[in-house]
């Protein structure tokens, strides 16, 4: 799996995970904004851009490398983990496995109640999978995601990359995950973010997460739909750094 690095050696660790049929790149502007303070880690997931030589397979096998990214960080980092869509998912599932290596959470956007019939989703996705490749159909796509023109070209191509086992997998990865017994146990601390205009089962479920682990944070910006750190980058950005300040050690 692909992992981006940048900034200093012997700062505070940020690990950006990104959601599916995206890849590190969506994360430009939190890089920029963090990159001269934090060190950076920007995995692309198995499947996706850098990584699409990589099949993805399941969200516990990337929960396990990328444990293994933090665990070969040197001893007493502080890690930050922050994941959109399909990526907040794994950072739950990170921090409710490894509570040991991760210090704090920012979750954007997690489904976490699972999808009534797994086998549906997977049939439809197969019929409709070459549709990502078509560019027309991914440029729709990319705008109902809020990536901006800039970064349109690093969604095309990472759409046209994408194979249908992969796009499968994920999807059905997405439509299965329920928020892990352990989450209730995580010390560390969480931010919970998400759109006014999020699907309706998203917004239902994000709430329980917050309930679940007391002394969370659970904020909902207005008129945004799914895709928060790209419609909104700057207050995406302030929110998220004034929030680590306030709990680092």
């Amino acid at each position: 799996m692909h992992v981006r690095t940048t900034g200093p050696l012997d700062a505070p660790v940020l690990l950006f995970i990104h959601g599916g049929g995206m890849a590190g790149w969506m994360w430009s502007s939190q890089i920029t904004h963090f990159e001269q303070r934090y060190r950076i880690l920007v995995p692309d997931l198995p499947g996706h851009d850098k990584s699409s030589d990589e099949e993805f397979t399941t969200s516990a096998d990337v929960v396990a490398a990328l444990a293994e990214e933090v665990r070969a960080l040197p001893d007493g980092t502080d890690v930050t983990v922050i994941g959109f869509s399909l990526g907040a998912q794994i950072t739950i599932a990170l921090a409710a496995a490894h509570p040991d290596l991760v210090d704090r959470v920012v979750v954007v956007s997690a489904l976490t109640q699972g999808a009534p019939l797994p086998g549906v989703v997977d049939w439809i996705v197969g019929v409709t999978a070459p549709l990502a490749r078509r560019p027309g159909f991914a440029k729709l796509q990319a705008k109902s995601l809020f990536v901006p023109d800039e970064l349109l070209d690093d969604y095309l191509r990472t759409s046209a990359a994408l194979s249908k086992e992969s796009l499968v997998a994920l999807t059905r990865a997405n439509a299965v995950f329920r928020t892990p017994d352990s989450w209730r146990d995580y010390p560390g601390q969480a931010l919970l973010l998400a759109g006014s205009k999020e699907p309706r089962a998203l917004l239902r479920a994000m709430p329980r997460l917050h309930a679940d682990l007391p002394g969370s944070e659970w904020e909902v910006h207005p008129g945004t739909g799914h895709g928060l750190p790209l419609a909104h980058p700057a207050w995406f950005n302030t929110r998220v750094d004034e929030w680590i300040a306030r709990h680092s050690r």
